[in-house]
Protein backbone atom coordinates (compact mmCIF):
# COMPACT_ATOMS: atom_id res chain seq x y z
CA UNK A 1 0.00 0.00 0.00
CA UNK A 2 1.94 2.99 -1.31
CA UNK A 3 1.12 6.68 -1.35
CA UNK A 4 -0.12 7.80 -4.73
CA UNK A 5 -2.90 9.49 -6.65
CA UNK A 6 -5.65 8.18 -4.35
CA UNK A 7 -3.87 7.24 -1.10
CA UNK A 8 -1.99 9.26 1.51
CA UNK A 9 -0.60 8.08 4.81
CA UNK A 10 0.13 9.85 8.09
CA UNK A 11 1.83 8.43 11.17
CA UNK A 12 -0.15 8.25 14.41
CA UNK A 13 2.04 11.05 15.79
CA UNK A 14 0.01 13.33 13.52
CA UNK A 15 -2.79 13.11 16.12
CA UNK A 16 -0.84 14.65 18.98
CA UNK A 17 -3.72 16.39 20.65
CA UNK A 18 -6.51 18.63 19.44
CA UNK A 19 -4.49 21.78 20.05
CA UNK A 20 -1.20 20.85 18.36
CA UNK A 21 -2.45 18.68 15.49
CA UNK A 22 -1.85 20.33 12.11
CA UNK A 23 -5.48 20.35 11.00
CA UNK A 24 -4.72 22.81 8.19
CA UNK A 25 -2.43 20.20 6.60
CA UNK A 26 -5.19 17.58 6.78
CA UNK A 27 -7.69 20.05 5.31
CA UNK A 28 -5.32 20.80 2.43
CA UNK A 29 -4.97 17.10 1.60
CA UNK A 30 -8.74 16.59 1.75
CA UNK A 31 -9.28 19.49 -0.66
CA UNK A 32 -6.69 18.11 -3.08
CA UNK A 33 -8.37 14.68 -3.16
CA UNK A 34 -11.84 16.22 -3.58
CA UNK A 35 -10.66 18.23 -6.59
CA UNK A 36 -9.06 15.15 -8.19
CA UNK A 37 -10.48 11.63 -8.14
CA UNK A 38 -11.24 11.36 -4.44
CA UNK A 39 -9.14 9.17 -2.20
CA UNK A 40 -8.21 7.94 1.26
CA UNK A 41 -6.00 9.30 4.02
CA UNK A 42 -4.76 6.55 6.32
CA UNK A 43 -3.87 7.93 9.75
CA UNK A 44 -1.82 5.59 11.89
CA UNK A 45 0.35 4.01 9.17
CA UNK A 46 3.89 5.26 8.58
CA UNK A 47 4.91 6.33 5.07
CA UNK A 48 7.24 3.36 4.62
CA UNK A 49 4.84 0.80 6.17
CA UNK A 50 1.91 -1.14 4.73
CA UNK A 51 0.06 -1.64 8.01
CA UNK A 52 -0.01 -0.18 11.53
CA UNK A 53 1.89 -1.51 14.53
CA UNK A 54 0.07 -4.64 15.72
CA UNK A 55 -0.40 -3.27 19.24
CA UNK A 56 -1.72 0.12 18.08
CA UNK A 57 -5.14 1.25 19.37
CA UNK A 58 -6.95 4.51 18.60
CA UNK A 59 -9.67 6.27 20.58
CA UNK A 60 -12.92 6.57 18.56
CA UNK A 61 -13.30 10.19 19.71
CA UNK A 62 -10.88 11.17 16.93
CA UNK A 63 -13.47 10.29 14.28
CA UNK A 64 -15.85 13.11 15.25
CA UNK A 65 -12.90 15.44 15.83
CA UNK A 66 -11.54 14.83 12.32
CA UNK A 67 -14.98 15.30 10.73
CA UNK A 68 -15.50 18.54 12.64
CA UNK A 69 -12.04 20.01 12.06
CA UNK A 70 -12.08 19.30 8.31
CA UNK A 71 -15.60 20.74 7.87
CA UNK A 72 -14.57 23.92 9.70
CA UNK A 73 -11.58 24.47 7.42
CA UNK A 74 -12.96 23.48 4.00
CA UNK A 75 -15.96 23.87 1.72
CA UNK A 76 -17.32 21.53 -0.96
CA UNK A 77 -15.48 18.67 0.77
CA UNK A 78 -17.19 15.51 2.03
CA UNK A 79 -15.21 13.20 4.33
CA UNK A 80 -16.08 9.99 6.15
CA UNK A 81 -13.62 8.94 8.91
CA UNK A 82 -13.88 5.38 10.18
CA UNK A 83 -11.88 3.22 12.54
CA UNK A 84 -10.27 0.25 10.79
CA UNK A 85 -8.48 -2.86 12.04
CA UNK A 86 -5.62 -4.27 9.96
CA UNK A 87 -4.90 -7.97 9.46
CA UNK A 88 -2.24 -7.84 12.20
CA UNK A 89 -4.75 -6.44 14.73
CA UNK A 90 -3.45 -2.87 14.73
CA UNK A 91 -5.94 -0.02 14.40
CA UNK A 92 -5.83 2.99 12.09
CA UNK A 93 -8.22 5.65 10.83
CA UNK A 94 -9.34 5.69 7.21
CA UNK A 95 -10.55 9.11 6.07
CA UNK A 96 -12.56 8.62 2.87
CA UNK A 97 -12.74 11.77 0.71
CA UNK A 98 -15.43 11.80 -1.95
CA UNK A 99 -14.68 13.20 -5.37
CA UNK A 100 -16.36 16.54 -5.98
CA UNK A 101 -17.57 16.24 -9.57
CA UNK A 102 -19.62 19.44 -9.81
CA UNK A 103 -17.86 22.21 -7.90
CA UNK A 104 -14.38 23.30 -6.85
CA UNK A 105 -13.29 22.43 -3.32
CA UNK A 106 -11.21 24.85 -1.30
CA UNK A 107 -10.08 25.84 2.17
CA UNK A 108 -11.92 28.50 4.12
CA UNK A 109 -8.91 30.83 3.82
CA UNK A 110 -9.29 30.83 0.01
CA UNK A 111 -6.71 28.24 -1.07
CA UNK A 112 -7.18 25.50 -3.67
CA UNK A 113 -5.25 22.25 -4.15
CA UNK A 114 -5.32 19.19 -6.38
CA UNK A 115 -3.80 15.76 -5.96
CA UNK A 116 -0.98 15.06 -8.42
CA UNK A 117 0.71 11.70 -7.96
CA UNK A 118 1.60 11.55 -4.25
CA UNK A 119 1.55 15.29 -3.57
CA UNK A 120 -1.05 17.99 -2.89
CA UNK A 121 -0.26 20.73 -5.39
CA UNK A 122 -1.60 24.30 -5.04
CA UNK A 123 -3.90 25.46 -7.83
CA UNK A 124 -2.65 28.81 -9.14
CA UNK A 125 -5.12 31.60 -9.97
CA UNK A 126 -4.79 31.12 -13.74
CA UNK A 127 -5.39 27.37 -13.30
CA UNK A 128 -8.60 27.81 -11.34
CA UNK A 129 -10.66 28.35 -14.50
CA UNK A 130 -9.21 25.15 -15.99
CA UNK A 131 -10.19 23.23 -12.87
CA UNK A 132 -13.73 24.61 -13.08
CA UNK A 133 -13.89 23.78 -16.80
CA UNK A 134 -12.86 20.19 -16.10
CA UNK A 135 -15.66 19.97 -13.54
CA UNK A 136 -18.09 21.10 -16.25
CA UNK A 137 -16.75 18.36 -18.50
CA UNK A 138 -17.66 15.79 -15.85
CA UNK A 139 -21.18 17.21 -15.60
CA UNK A 140 -21.46 17.21 -19.41
CA UNK A 141 -21.37 13.43 -19.64
CA UNK A 142 -24.43 12.95 -17.42
CA UNK A 143 -26.56 15.86 -18.62
CA UNK A 144 -29.94 15.22 -20.27
CA UNK A 145 -30.59 18.80 -21.35
CA UNK A 146 -31.21 17.66 -24.96
CA UNK A 147 -34.25 15.69 -23.70
CA UNK A 148 -33.70 12.89 -26.19
CA UNK A 149 -35.87 9.89 -25.25
CA UNK A 150 -33.94 6.67 -24.80
CA UNK A 151 -36.32 5.06 -27.30
CA UNK A 152 -34.66 7.21 -30.01
CA UNK A 153 -31.34 5.43 -29.75
CA UNK A 154 -29.85 4.20 -33.00
CA UNK A 155 -30.83 0.54 -33.05
CA UNK A 156 -27.63 -0.75 -34.73
CA UNK A 157 -25.27 1.14 -32.42
CA UNK A 158 -27.43 0.24 -29.40
CA UNK A 159 -27.21 -3.49 -30.18
CA UNK A 160 -23.53 -3.33 -31.05
CA UNK A 161 -22.68 -1.62 -27.76
CA UNK A 162 -24.48 -4.26 -25.71
CA UNK A 163 -22.79 -7.02 -27.72
CA UNK A 164 -19.37 -5.39 -27.20
CA UNK A 165 -19.92 -5.15 -23.44
CA UNK A 166 -20.98 -8.78 -23.11
CA UNK A 167 -18.08 -9.97 -25.28
CA UNK A 168 -15.39 -7.92 -23.51
CA UNK A 169 -12.89 -9.71 -21.30
CA UNK A 170 -12.47 -6.52 -19.29
CA UNK A 171 -16.10 -6.42 -18.12
CA UNK A 172 -17.02 -8.41 -15.04
CA UNK A 173 -19.56 -11.20 -15.17
CA UNK A 174 -21.74 -9.24 -12.76
CA UNK A 175 -22.13 -6.42 -15.33
CA UNK A 176 -22.63 -8.78 -18.28
CA UNK A 177 -25.54 -10.49 -16.53
CA UNK A 178 -27.44 -7.23 -16.12
CA UNK A 179 -30.41 -6.45 -18.35
CA UNK A 180 -29.98 -4.18 -21.37
CA UNK A 181 -31.44 -1.18 -19.54
CA UNK A 182 -29.28 -1.84 -16.47
CA UNK A 183 -26.12 -1.93 -18.60
CA UNK A 184 -27.03 1.43 -20.16
CA UNK A 185 -27.65 2.86 -16.68
CA UNK A 186 -24.36 1.41 -15.42
CA UNK A 187 -22.41 3.27 -18.13
CA UNK A 188 -24.54 6.42 -17.61
CA UNK A 189 -25.92 6.29 -21.15
CA UNK A 190 -29.42 6.91 -19.82
CA UNK A 191 -30.89 8.80 -16.91
CA UNK A 192 -34.55 8.19 -16.32
CA UNK A 193 -36.32 8.21 -19.67
CA UNK A 194 -33.66 10.21 -21.52
CA UNK A 195 -30.30 9.61 -23.13
CA UNK A 196 -27.44 11.46 -21.48
CA UNK A 197 -24.94 13.39 -23.60
CA UNK A 198 -22.65 10.36 -23.32
CA UNK A 199 -25.49 8.12 -24.45
CA UNK A 200 -26.22 10.35 -27.45
CA UNK A 201 -22.52 10.37 -28.33
CA UNK A 202 -22.32 6.56 -28.38
CA UNK A 203 -25.77 5.20 -29.30
CA UNK A 204 -27.71 8.29 -30.41
CA UNK A 205 -29.06 8.95 -33.87
CA UNK A 206 -27.05 11.10 -36.28
CA UNK A 207 -29.27 14.22 -35.97
CA UNK A 208 -29.11 14.13 -32.17
CA UNK A 209 -25.34 13.59 -32.14
CA UNK A 210 -24.89 16.52 -34.52
CA UNK A 211 -26.59 18.92 -32.09
CA UNK A 212 -24.28 18.06 -29.20
CA UNK A 213 -21.80 20.67 -27.99
CA UNK A 214 -19.39 19.48 -29.29
CA UNK A 215 -19.42 16.05 -30.92
CA UNK A 216 -15.97 15.00 -32.20
CA UNK A 217 -14.88 15.73 -35.76
CA UNK A 218 -11.62 14.24 -37.07
CA UNK A 219 -9.62 15.59 -40.00
CA UNK A 220 -6.75 13.68 -41.58
CA UNK A 221 -4.41 15.81 -43.70
CA UNK A 222 -1.36 14.45 -45.51
CA UNK A 223 1.39 16.77 -46.80
CA UNK A 224 4.33 16.19 -49.12
CA UNK A 225 7.97 17.19 -48.58
CA UNK A 226 7.07 20.81 -49.44
CA UNK A 227 4.27 20.59 -46.86
CA UNK A 228 1.62 20.98 -49.55
CA UNK A 229 -1.64 19.14 -49.00
CA UNK A 230 -1.87 15.91 -51.03
CA UNK A 231 -4.70 14.07 -49.27
CA UNK A 232 -7.54 14.91 -46.90
CA UNK A 233 -10.14 12.72 -45.21
CA UNK A 234 -12.76 14.26 -42.93
CA UNK A 235 -15.21 12.48 -40.63
CA UNK A 236 -17.65 15.31 -39.90
CA UNK A 237 -21.10 13.89 -40.70
CA UNK A 238 -21.76 12.62 -37.13
CA UNK A 239 -22.89 9.18 -38.30
CA UNK A 240 -20.07 7.48 -36.39
CA UNK A 241 -19.79 7.06 -32.63
CA UNK A 242 -16.34 7.25 -30.95
CA UNK A 243 -15.59 3.55 -31.46
CA UNK A 244 -16.49 3.74 -35.15
CA UNK A 245 -14.43 6.92 -35.57
CA UNK A 246 -11.40 5.17 -34.09
CA UNK A 247 -11.90 2.17 -36.37
CA UNK A 248 -12.28 4.45 -39.42
CA UNK A 249 -8.98 6.18 -38.65
CA UNK A 250 -7.24 2.81 -38.38
CA UNK A 251 -8.70 1.24 -41.54
CA UNK A 252 -9.39 4.08 -43.99
CA UNK A 253 -5.95 5.69 -43.98
CA UNK A 254 -3.61 3.57 -46.13
CA UNK A 255 -0.44 5.26 -44.87
CA UNK A 256 -0.41 3.13 -41.69
CA UNK A 257 0.55 0.14 -43.86
CA UNK A 258 3.84 1.68 -44.97
CA UNK A 259 7.02 0.30 -43.44
CA UNK A 260 10.78 0.07 -43.91
CA UNK A 261 12.94 -3.04 -43.76
CA UNK A 262 16.16 -3.11 -41.77
CA UNK A 263 18.83 -5.86 -41.91
CA UNK A 264 18.81 -8.47 -39.15
CA UNK A 265 21.57 -10.96 -39.87
CA UNK A 266 20.45 -13.19 -42.74
CA UNK A 267 16.93 -11.80 -42.48
CA UNK A 268 15.21 -8.43 -42.56
CA UNK A 269 12.88 -6.89 -40.00
CA UNK A 270 9.93 -4.74 -41.06
CA UNK A 271 9.41 -1.58 -38.99
CA UNK A 272 6.22 0.42 -39.69
CA UNK A 273 6.59 4.13 -40.32
CA UNK A 274 3.87 4.67 -37.73
CA UNK A 275 2.88 1.68 -35.65
CA UNK A 276 -0.90 1.23 -35.64
CA UNK A 277 -0.82 0.64 -31.86
CA UNK A 278 0.68 4.09 -31.36
CA UNK A 279 -1.80 5.70 -33.75
CA UNK A 280 -4.74 3.96 -32.05
CA UNK A 281 -3.64 4.99 -28.57
CA UNK A 282 -3.02 8.63 -29.53
CA UNK A 283 -6.35 9.00 -31.35
CA UNK A 284 -8.18 7.22 -28.51
CA UNK A 285 -6.54 9.61 -26.04
CA UNK A 286 -7.63 12.57 -28.16
CA UNK A 287 -11.24 11.32 -28.18
CA UNK A 288 -11.31 10.44 -24.49
CA UNK A 289 -9.57 13.54 -23.13
CA UNK A 290 -11.09 16.03 -25.57
CA UNK A 291 -12.94 18.86 -23.87
CA UNK A 292 -16.53 18.37 -25.09
CA UNK A 293 -17.45 21.86 -23.90
CA UNK A 294 -14.91 23.47 -26.26
CA UNK A 295 -15.29 23.78 -30.02
CA UNK A 296 -12.50 22.29 -32.09
CA UNK A 297 -11.68 19.37 -34.39
CA UNK A 298 -9.14 16.63 -33.83
CA UNK A 299 -6.44 16.91 -36.51
CA UNK A 300 -4.19 14.09 -37.70
CA UNK A 301 -1.45 15.79 -39.70
CA UNK A 302 0.90 13.46 -41.56
CA UNK A 303 4.17 14.95 -42.85
CA UNK A 304 7.03 13.19 -44.60
CA UNK A 305 9.04 13.02 -41.37
CA UNK A 306 6.47 13.11 -38.58
CA UNK A 307 2.90 12.55 -37.43
CA UNK A 308 1.06 15.19 -35.41
CA UNK A 309 -2.16 14.64 -33.41
CA UNK A 310 -3.92 17.89 -32.47
CA UNK A 311 -6.53 17.71 -29.71
CA UNK A 312 -8.63 20.78 -28.79
CA UNK A 313 -8.43 21.97 -25.20
CA UNK A 314 -5.58 21.82 -22.70
CA UNK A 315 -4.24 18.95 -20.67
CA UNK A 316 -6.26 18.12 -17.54
CA UNK A 317 -5.01 20.05 -14.52
CA UNK A 318 -2.16 18.13 -12.90
CA UNK A 319 -0.90 16.63 -16.18
CA UNK A 320 2.00 18.33 -17.96
CA UNK A 321 4.06 17.46 -21.05
CA UNK A 322 6.86 16.46 -18.64
CA UNK A 323 4.86 14.05 -16.43
CA UNK A 324 2.47 12.63 -19.03
CA UNK A 325 4.04 9.16 -18.87
CA UNK A 326 3.56 8.89 -15.10
CA UNK A 327 0.44 10.96 -14.47
CA UNK A 328 -3.10 10.32 -15.63
CA UNK A 329 -6.21 12.38 -14.94
CA UNK A 330 -9.54 11.55 -16.52
CA UNK A 331 -11.36 14.54 -17.98
CA UNK A 332 -14.32 12.47 -19.22
CA UNK A 333 -14.40 9.74 -16.62
CA UNK A 334 -17.26 7.62 -17.97
CA UNK A 335 -16.16 7.91 -21.61
CA UNK A 336 -12.70 6.73 -20.56
CA UNK A 337 -14.27 3.79 -18.74
CA UNK A 338 -16.24 2.76 -21.85
CA UNK A 339 -13.10 2.94 -24.01
CA UNK A 340 -11.18 0.80 -21.55
CA UNK A 341 -13.94 -1.75 -20.95
CA UNK A 342 -14.38 -2.27 -24.69
CA UNK A 343 -10.62 -2.72 -25.21
CA UNK A 344 -10.26 0.42 -27.30
CA UNK A 345 -7.39 1.82 -25.22
CA UNK A 346 -5.01 0.85 -22.47
CA UNK A 347 -5.99 1.20 -18.86
CA UNK A 348 -5.62 4.53 -17.13
CA UNK A 349 -2.00 5.59 -16.74
CA UNK A 350 -0.55 2.95 -19.08
CA UNK A 351 -1.39 4.36 -22.54
CA UNK A 352 1.80 6.38 -22.83
CA UNK A 353 3.77 3.47 -21.39
CA UNK A 354 2.64 1.44 -24.42
CA UNK A 355 3.54 4.30 -26.78
CA UNK A 356 7.01 4.67 -25.24
CA UNK A 357 7.59 0.91 -25.32
CA UNK A 358 6.54 0.58 -28.97
CA UNK A 359 8.56 3.55 -30.24
CA UNK A 360 11.72 2.76 -28.28
CA UNK A 361 11.61 -0.90 -29.36
CA UNK A 362 11.51 0.40 -32.95
CA UNK A 363 14.59 2.55 -32.39
CA UNK A 364 12.63 5.80 -32.53
CA UNK A 365 12.51 8.79 -30.25
CA UNK A 366 9.75 9.15 -27.66
CA UNK A 367 6.74 11.34 -28.56
CA UNK A 368 6.98 15.09 -28.08
CA UNK A 369 4.01 16.62 -26.25
CA UNK A 370 3.35 20.35 -26.50
CA UNK A 371 0.59 22.40 -24.91
CA UNK A 372 -0.51 25.50 -26.80
CA UNK A 373 -3.07 28.16 -25.97
CA UNK A 374 -6.06 26.07 -26.99
CA UNK A 375 -4.80 22.62 -27.93
CA UNK A 376 -2.40 19.79 -27.17
CA UNK A 377 -0.11 18.54 -29.95
CA UNK A 378 1.60 15.15 -29.79
CA UNK A 379 4.34 14.56 -32.38
CA UNK A 380 5.72 11.15 -33.34
CA UNK A 381 8.78 11.08 -35.60
CA UNK A 382 9.19 8.56 -38.40
CA UNK A 383 12.99 8.31 -38.37
CA UNK A 384 14.70 5.30 -36.84
CA UNK A 385 17.57 6.76 -34.82
CA UNK A 386 19.69 3.59 -34.96
CA UNK A 387 18.53 0.38 -36.59
CA UNK A 388 20.83 -1.61 -34.26
CA UNK A 389 18.58 -0.70 -31.34
CA UNK A 390 15.67 -2.56 -32.95
CA UNK A 391 17.68 -5.77 -33.02
CA UNK A 392 19.08 -5.23 -29.52
CA UNK A 393 15.67 -4.72 -27.89
CA UNK A 394 14.01 -7.50 -29.90
CA UNK A 395 16.72 -10.06 -29.05
CA UNK A 396 16.72 -9.10 -25.37
CA UNK A 397 12.94 -9.33 -25.27
CA UNK A 398 12.92 -12.73 -26.95
CA UNK A 399 15.58 -14.06 -24.58
CA UNK A 400 14.31 -12.65 -21.29
CA UNK A 401 10.62 -11.73 -21.86
CA UNK A 402 11.18 -8.19 -20.67
CA UNK A 403 8.48 -6.23 -18.87
CA UNK A 404 7.15 -3.00 -20.32
CA UNK A 405 9.18 -0.70 -18.07
CA UNK A 406 12.32 -2.74 -18.74
CA UNK A 407 11.86 -2.36 -22.51
CA UNK A 408 11.41 1.40 -22.09
CA UNK A 409 14.52 1.73 -19.90
CA UNK A 410 16.63 -0.48 -22.19
CA UNK A 411 15.52 1.45 -25.28
CA UNK A 412 16.28 4.82 -23.69
CA UNK A 413 19.73 3.80 -22.48
CA UNK A 414 20.56 2.24 -25.87
CA UNK A 415 19.51 5.42 -27.70
CA UNK A 416 21.76 7.65 -25.63
CA UNK A 417 24.58 5.08 -25.15
CA UNK A 418 24.44 5.90 -21.44
CA UNK A 419 22.14 7.80 -19.12
CA UNK A 420 22.66 9.03 -15.58
CA UNK A 421 20.14 8.35 -12.84
CA UNK A 422 19.31 12.06 -12.88
CA UNK A 423 18.64 12.01 -16.62
CA UNK A 424 16.43 8.94 -16.25
CA UNK A 425 14.38 10.60 -13.52
CA UNK A 426 13.79 13.60 -15.79
CA UNK A 427 12.87 11.60 -18.88
CA UNK A 428 10.52 9.27 -17.00
CA UNK A 429 9.32 11.75 -14.35
CA UNK A 430 10.71 9.63 -11.51
CA UNK A 431 10.98 11.28 -8.12
CA UNK A 432 13.37 9.06 -6.21
CA UNK A 433 16.12 6.47 -6.56
CA UNK A 434 13.72 3.62 -5.76
CA UNK A 435 11.68 4.69 -8.79
CA UNK A 436 14.74 4.30 -11.05
CA UNK A 437 15.29 0.78 -9.73
CA UNK A 438 11.64 -0.07 -10.40
CA UNK A 439 11.92 1.08 -14.00
CA UNK A 440 15.19 -0.78 -14.57
CA UNK A 441 13.68 -3.90 -13.04
CA UNK A 442 15.78 -7.00 -13.83
CA UNK A 443 18.04 -5.35 -16.41
CA UNK A 444 21.09 -5.20 -14.09
CA UNK A 445 20.49 -8.75 -12.78
CA UNK A 446 20.17 -10.14 -16.31
CA UNK A 447 23.45 -8.54 -17.29
CA UNK A 448 21.86 -6.25 -19.88
CA UNK A 449 22.67 -2.99 -18.13
CA UNK A 450 25.70 -2.01 -16.05
CA UNK A 451 26.17 1.02 -13.82
CA UNK A 452 28.94 3.05 -12.27
CA UNK A 453 28.90 5.86 -9.75
CA UNK A 454 26.59 6.54 -6.83
CA UNK A 455 23.23 8.23 -6.14
CA UNK A 456 22.15 10.71 -8.84
CA UNK A 457 25.57 10.54 -10.50
CA UNK A 458 25.10 6.83 -11.24
CA UNK A 459 25.42 6.17 -14.95
CA UNK A 460 23.75 3.28 -16.75
CA UNK A 461 24.97 1.76 -20.01
CA UNK A 462 24.38 -1.42 -22.00
CA UNK A 463 26.66 -4.26 -20.92
CA UNK A 464 29.50 -4.42 -23.52
CA UNK A 465 29.67 -8.21 -23.17
CA UNK A 466 26.04 -8.53 -24.25
CA UNK A 467 26.64 -6.16 -27.17
CA UNK A 468 29.59 -8.28 -28.32
CA UNK A 469 27.49 -11.43 -28.08
CA UNK A 470 24.92 -9.84 -30.42
CA UNK A 471 27.67 -8.49 -32.68
CA UNK A 472 26.07 -5.12 -32.02
CA UNK A 473 27.42 -2.43 -34.34
CA UNK A 474 26.56 0.71 -32.46
CA UNK A 475 28.33 4.01 -32.70
CA UNK A 476 31.33 5.07 -30.62
CA UNK A 477 30.91 8.36 -28.84
CA UNK A 478 32.18 10.29 -25.84
CA UNK A 479 29.33 9.67 -23.41
CA UNK A 480 31.40 7.27 -21.27
CA UNK A 481 34.67 9.21 -21.50
CA UNK A 482 36.97 8.78 -18.51
CA UNK A 483 37.34 11.83 -16.21
CA UNK A 484 41.07 12.27 -16.89
CA UNK A 485 40.46 12.28 -20.67
CA UNK A 486 37.63 14.77 -20.33
CA UNK A 487 39.92 16.97 -18.25
CA UNK A 488 42.53 17.00 -21.03
CA UNK A 489 39.86 17.90 -23.60
CA UNK A 490 38.77 20.87 -21.48
CA UNK A 491 42.36 22.11 -21.02
CA UNK A 492 43.06 21.74 -24.75
CA UNK A 493 39.91 23.68 -25.58
CA UNK A 494 40.78 26.50 -23.17
CA UNK A 495 44.32 26.76 -24.55
CA UNK A 496 42.77 27.73 -27.89
CA UNK A 497 39.51 29.50 -27.06
CA UNK A 498 39.95 31.04 -23.58
CA UNK A 499 38.06 32.73 -22.05
CA UNK A 500 34.98 30.69 -22.93
CA UNK A 501 31.51 30.02 -21.46
CA UNK A 502 30.67 26.44 -20.52
CA UNK A 503 28.08 26.11 -23.28
CA UNK A 504 30.76 26.76 -25.92
CA UNK A 505 33.23 24.39 -24.28
CA UNK A 506 30.54 21.72 -24.09
CA UNK A 507 29.60 22.14 -27.74
CA UNK A 508 33.18 21.96 -28.99
CA UNK A 509 34.33 18.90 -27.06
CA UNK A 510 31.13 16.90 -27.68
CA UNK A 511 27.44 17.47 -27.05
CA UNK A 512 26.93 13.79 -26.25
CA UNK A 513 28.89 14.32 -23.02
CA UNK A 514 26.64 15.45 -20.20
CA UNK A 515 27.10 19.16 -19.46
CA UNK A 516 26.96 18.21 -15.80
CA UNK A 517 30.10 16.08 -16.32
CA UNK A 518 31.88 18.95 -18.01
CA UNK A 519 30.92 21.34 -15.20
CA UNK A 520 32.14 18.88 -12.55
CA UNK A 521 35.58 18.63 -14.17
CA UNK A 522 35.84 22.40 -14.61
CA UNK A 523 35.01 22.88 -10.92
CA UNK A 524 37.73 20.37 -10.03
CA UNK A 525 40.23 22.26 -12.20
CA UNK A 526 39.23 25.52 -10.48
CA UNK A 527 39.71 23.95 -7.04
CA UNK A 528 43.28 22.93 -7.90
CA UNK A 529 44.05 26.34 -9.43
CA UNK A 530 44.49 25.20 -13.04
CA UNK A 531 41.42 27.08 -14.31
CA UNK A 532 39.95 30.40 -13.16
CA UNK A 533 36.37 31.61 -13.30
CA UNK A 534 35.63 35.08 -14.69
CA UNK A 535 32.26 36.87 -14.32
CA UNK A 536 28.97 35.70 -12.80
CA UNK A 537 25.66 34.18 -13.93
CA UNK A 538 25.16 34.36 -17.71
CA UNK A 539 28.46 36.22 -18.14
CA UNK A 540 30.58 33.48 -16.56
CA UNK A 541 33.69 32.56 -18.56
CA UNK A 542 36.51 30.11 -17.87
CA UNK A 543 40.20 30.53 -18.58
CA UNK A 544 43.49 28.87 -17.77
CA UNK A 545 45.15 30.31 -14.69
CA UNK A 546 47.73 33.05 -15.30
CA UNK A 547 50.73 30.85 -14.49
CA UNK A 548 49.64 28.19 -16.91
CA UNK A 549 48.98 30.82 -19.57
CA UNK A 550 52.45 32.31 -19.08
CA UNK A 551 54.06 28.88 -19.33
CA UNK A 552 52.18 28.19 -22.51
CA UNK A 553 53.31 31.54 -23.96
CA UNK A 554 56.95 30.72 -23.09
CA UNK A 555 56.67 27.35 -24.82
CA UNK A 556 55.22 28.94 -27.93
CA UNK A 557 57.96 31.64 -27.93
CA UNK A 558 60.68 29.01 -27.64
CA UNK A 559 59.15 27.08 -30.54
CA UNK A 560 59.15 30.22 -32.71
CA UNK A 561 62.77 31.10 -31.88
CA UNK A 562 63.71 27.54 -32.81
Amino acid sequence: MQEGQEIDKKALTFLRDNKNTDWNELAKDCVSFANANGGKILIGIDDDASEPVSSQTIDEKWLDTIRKQVSQRTYNVSVTPQLMTAANGGQYIEVLINRNAQSVAGTTDGRYYIRVSDESKPVLPDELLRLAADKNALIWEEQTNRKVPKTRADNAQYRQFLADVRASQRVSRFIKEKSDDEILEHYLFVKGDYLTNLGILWIGQRQDRATLLYAPVIQFIKRDDREEKVNKIVWDDYYLNPKELLQAVQTEIPDWQEAVEIPDGLFRTSVPNYDIRVVRELVANALVHKSYTVRGDIFINLFTDRLEIHSPGLLPLGVTPQNIISQSVRRNNQLAQVFYDLGLMEKEGSGYDLIYETLLAEGKSVPMVEEGNDRVVVTVYRRIIRSEIVRLVRKANEEYSLRQKEVISLGLIAQYSSLSALELTKRLDIKEAQGVRNWLGRLPELGLVESKGKTKATEYHINPAYLRRLNYKGKTDLTKIAPHRLRELILTDLEIYQPAPIRDIHERIGKEISERKVKRQIDALIDEGTVVKIGVNNHTRYSLSQNLSNNQQMVERDQING
